[in-house]
């Protein structure tokens, strides 16, 4: 670090005098607005700030250096981007206040939003999963031959994440033009750089990903600038990810609260030394393209258009809480026009391999936008077959193998549908989703909530038990998501079904989980149109019907079901689910009003399960028709075993029958 802790030097190359000034005014007025946000929050206006204090000029530099229509993924510590990027500073205040201009409504706060208008994507508290993302809008870009740059940033705390390492390798192995800054400022939090990495620089890592790296001082502007400039115009030609490292330091705590006692006193003067504005200006008034009376005119702009800002900020009441707009704004819009199919058009036997694979094959037909991508799935076809000859039809570009990392080809799937993509991304196995459960439940599932962007992506779940495949190839995981508002969860239970709702799901433009049986893949078939068709969102269906009692299940529940009133030779209603989010309330309040006894069947583990909520809303709203306690039934509260015994004994089939016959007794 030490030759980084030299006096800076500013080279201006071919730089008008303009353009010199134009990046003072863009450095100086986020280091202005720091001056006055910390004074609001000693006035308790805001409740929390973030600083970039001292790192100012890697944001003036990079917002500078590309162009307006290339989307940029910053964190907490880049406000110049925002400023950068000619943001009404109402907006910003009013975002930092938790108003309704703001552009999260008051649903979350400082730069944790994005705005598609001003080609910026803001982070989540995670910080890792925003690699991901840009290396999905830079595939967009490449795909649509844009000649693009995208650009996101790091910190060197949340290059320990594993995202970090999925998000570069991604984009090395794609060739992805995507810029990765990380700001190496020596502490994440208060944790210095050499309890978090062995090694000394970022420029060490590239090559190991097959990238490009290099490392610049970050605290001059100008140095950044030219970096970023050059970078940029050679990857729009040569498109391939490049990292760069940017050394530069944070001089105030990691948000205020924390303070600043953690870091050595000598390093704070050292890099005092080197504030990037202070440099910057002085730089400028030693080479006569600042004098004091500009210096003044500039400062006072600066001052009067933020003073401007939060005045009308202020101005705005605090958010009026409205229920109906909170839970509006879980899902984007979506009104779904159901196409059903020709009344005496062609059909033809499918199993429920064969109808997931025509459905998605007959999407990419219809939406030359959609992209598949999974591990596997293209001249292998998927573990299962479902892709099977999808890339000789559709080509490389759109039928993607990845390497083995689920977060970022879920992050990727969201930002191509930030830059107007469909996404689909197979699950090998729905149990290997636990490596991507956070992109699922923080990202896509919040960011329309968040800021109004939605996420049209599907992630197709193979699941279930019965095959021997043991704990980690079996496991039930619809329940994990069942729980997070802003996801929409499929459940088919035969071949119609099946097609029908994976060609919705890809129509709607929300996140999905689609949930297929790995049992029933080649075990049941039926014949259904050829033709492309859809199943009504949110609707159930009710498969059997009778008097004595209502069944409530989905997937392979509903093929138990079958078999045990056949079995025991009763009258039942059989109500299949399908859609498990969001669920059917009119159609389960319909067979319970109808039977007055009603029983919950699913093969994930009992506690927590779907049925329990179910169950509860059923005891909650329909008591008053109920004959019998309401009853459910599911697999044990172990994980699934291997041997053919015991995961028979898992199973819930066997202890269906027995907790049926007991209610029918009721």
């Amino acid at each position: 670090m030490d030759s980084i802790l030299q006096p800076l030097v500013f080279d201006r190359k071919k730089l008008s005098d303009k353009k010199l000034l134009d990046l003072y005014k863009s450095l100086l007025l986020p280091r202005k607005i720091e001056e006055k946000m910390l004074i609001l929050l000693r006035q308790g206006k805001i409740s929390k700030w973030f600083s970039g204090w001292g790192q100012e000029a890697i944001s003036t530099g990079v917002v500078n250096a590309l162009h307006e229509e290339e989307f940029i993924l910053p964190m907490h510590r880049n406000l110049g981007i925002f400023t950068g990027r000619k943001i009404p500073l109402e907006r910003l205040f009013a975002q930092f206040q938790g108003k309704h201009s703001g552009f999260t409504k008051g649903r979350d706060r400082s730069f944790h939003f994005g705005s598609i208008a001003h080609h910026l994507v803001g982070m989540i508290s995670h910080l890792g999963p925003q690699l991901a993302i840009a290396d999905g809008i830079a595939l967009a870009t490449k795909l649509s031959q844009q000649k693009k740059v995208t650009l996101v940033f790091s910190g060197d705390g949340a290059s320990s994440e594993g995202d970090f390492h999925e998000g570069l390798n991604l984009a090395a192995v794609w060739k992805l033009p995507v810029i990765f800054v990380i700001e190496h400022n020596g502490y994440g939090l208060s944790t210095p750089s050499e309890e978090q990495f062995a090694f000394s620089h970022f420029t060490d890592k590239g090559p190991g990903y097959g990238m490009e790296a290099i490392r610049i001082q970050g605290n001059n502007v100008l140095e950044v600038y030219h970096t970023i400039k050059s970078l940029a115009a050679d990857i729009r030609k040569n498109p391939r990810p490049v990292l760069v490292e940017a050394i530069t330091f944070r001089m105030r705590g990691h948000e205020e609260a924390s303070g600043t006692k953690y870091v050595p006193k000598r390093l704070m003067n050292q890099w005092a030394k080197l504030d990037p504005v202070e440099n910057y200006e002085r730089y400028l008034e030693e080479s006569g393209v600042l004098d004091e009376k500009e210096k003044e005119r500039i400062n006072k702009k600066v001052k009067t258009a933020i003073s401007d800002g939060l005045e009308l900020a202020f101005a705005e009441q605090p958010i009026s809480p409205n229920l109906e707009t909170e839970l509006a704004d879980v899902y984007a819009p979506f009104f779904q026009e159901v196409i059903f199919p020709s009344e005496n058009g062609p059909k033809s036997e499918k199993r429920l391999v064969d109808a997931i694979s025509d459905g998605l094959r007959q999407s990419m037909e219809k939406y030359p936008n959609l992209i598949l991508m999974g591990q596997d799935i293209g001249e292998y076809g998927g573990v299962f077959k479902i892709t099977d000859g999808f890339k000789t039809q559709f080509g490389a570009d759109r039928v993607r193998n990845t390497p083995l990392c689920e977060s970022a080809i879920i992050g990727a799937g969201m930002g191509l549908s930030i830059n107007g993509y469909k996404a689909m991304v197979e699950m090998q196995f729905a149990d290997f989703v636990t490596m991507g459960f956070n992109q699922i439940v923080n990202n896509l599932a919040k960011i329309h909530y968040r800021w109004g962007q939605n996420a049209d992506v599907v992630i197709r779940m193979p699941t279930g038990a019965g095959m021997a495949a043991g704990p980690f190839h079996s496991q039930s995981t619809e329940a994990w998501f069942f729980h997070t508002p802003g996801l929409k969860i499929f459940y088919p239970s035969n071949p119609y079904d099946a097609k029908g709702l994976l060609n919705a799901a890809i129509e709607d433009p929300n996140p999905y989980l689609y949930f297929e049986h790995k049992g029933m893949y080649r075990s049941i078939s039926t014949e259904i149109p050829d033709e492309y068709y859809t199943v009504e969102i949110g609707k159930a269906a009710l498969v059997r019907k009778g008097y004595q009692v209502s069944i409530v299940t989905y997937g392979m529940g509903v093929h138990w079901a079958q078999n045990a009133v056949e079995e025991l030779g009763i009258s039942a209603d059989i109500l299949d689910m399908r859609t498990l989010l969001p669920w059917d309330k009119e159609s389960v309040k319909a067979t319970v009003e109808k039977t007055g006894k009603v029983i919950f069947l699913q093969e994930d583990c009992l506690t927590g399960g779907i049925g329990a909520e179910i169950c509860a809303w059923i005891s909650e709203h329909c008591f008053e028709y109920l004959d019998a306690p309401v009853m459910r039934v599911g697999s044990l509260d172990t994980a699934v075993p291997f041997a053919k015994g015991l995961e028979e004994q898992f199973l819930p089939s066997a202890r269906f029958k027995a907790k049926l016959a007991e209610l029918l007794e009721y």
